[in-house]
């Protein structure tokens, strides 16, 4: 029987580049992302008597510990007469996008096994619908930031009345920095899972450990001058870096250096590049190890 050949109009096969981040694909399939940030968003408070509020609560609350903590009990400085609240508030913001971001990818492969086996598309879209999800959540949370920040500025008789900085327009970019180096973490986190099953457990004790070492509590300064043989470790942590630099944007306390942004810019695109070269390579064989 002779044989025909056959025009396939599409051909699946593993991709073979090792840092492949298909634009045009990811375009294609732009729905089913949005069908997925849809998803998140809504599955994520099903059935909880609050639902969306928790956005708010979480970070208020969050900041009142802090506040009660840190500030009044260990007597940690702001700078620049800065309301406690209003700087924990704007270290939570910052830190629970890039946090968020890292835990919802740290388990992608784990979690979507079942329609991974089943149907093809990008797998790359489902850790990238985290972190659109989530930037919806970090909008809200900055909406709530600002509101605090014209209270305690032009409604109370705090001494704190400085404005946001010029550099406030390289927030977004800012922004884009947190999103890449949380998924570029959590796509490697998620690769070794497939392997490594107790990376699982220790993703949320090691997330919590890192918010200490990333000055979300404390500005930068306090701890180089308590404890300066330790300080580098805290200085090239690039989430640092960006608090550092959200609460300069936003609060106009600590320095602005555009070393320390490049340095944040240049770490955060690294770390995705080698995310997305691991998350290739794993998804190619994965579902042999799930």
């Amino acid at each position: 029987m002779n044989k025909q050949d056959t025009n396939w109009l599409y051909t699946i096969s593993p991709k073979k580049k090792l840092i492949d981040l298909n634009f045009k694909e990811i375009w294609r399939y732009r729905d089913l992302l949005f069908l997925f940030v849809k998803r998140d968003i809504i599955t994520q408070y099903k059935q909880t008597i609050l639902g969306p509020l928790w956005y708010f609560i979480q970070p208020l609350f969050t900041s009142v510990i802090f506040t009660l903590i840190f500030n009044n009990l260990a007597a940690i400085p702001t700078g620049n007469g800065i309301p406690s609240f209003l700087f924990n508030l704007a270290g939570i913001t910052s830190w629970n996008y890039f946090s968020s971001c890292l835990t919802g990818t740290s388990d992608t492969f784990k979690a979507n096994q079942g329609i991974f086996g089943k149907v093809y598309f990008p797998r790359v879209i489902t850790p990238l619908s985290v972190v659109f999800s989530n930037l919806i959540k970090f909008g809200i949370q900055l909406l709530v930031f600002t509101f605090f920040y014209i209270y305690f500025v032009f409604f109370t008789d705090s001494a704190y009345s400085a404005l946001p900085q010029f550099s406030l327009l390289l927030l977004p970019v800012l922004v884009a920095f947190m999103g890449l180096f949380g998924l570029g973490f959590g796509m490697v986190i998620s690769s070794m899972t497939t392997k490594y099953r107790d990376l699982t457990f220790l993703v949320s004790f090691g997330v919590q450990l890192l918010m200490y070492a990333s000055a979300v509590m404390y500005p930068l300064s306090y701890f180089q001058e308590k404890i300066p043989e330790y300080s580098w470790i805290i200085e090239y942590n690039p989430m640092a870096t960006i608090i550092e630099l959200f609460r300069y944007m936003t609060l106009g306390v600590g320095d602005f250096l555009f070393s320390r942004f490049l340095y944040a810019g240049i770490v955060s695109v690294v770390f995705f590049l080698v995310g997305l070269v691991i998350f290739n390579k794993t998804e190619k064989s994965f579902i042999d190890t799930v």
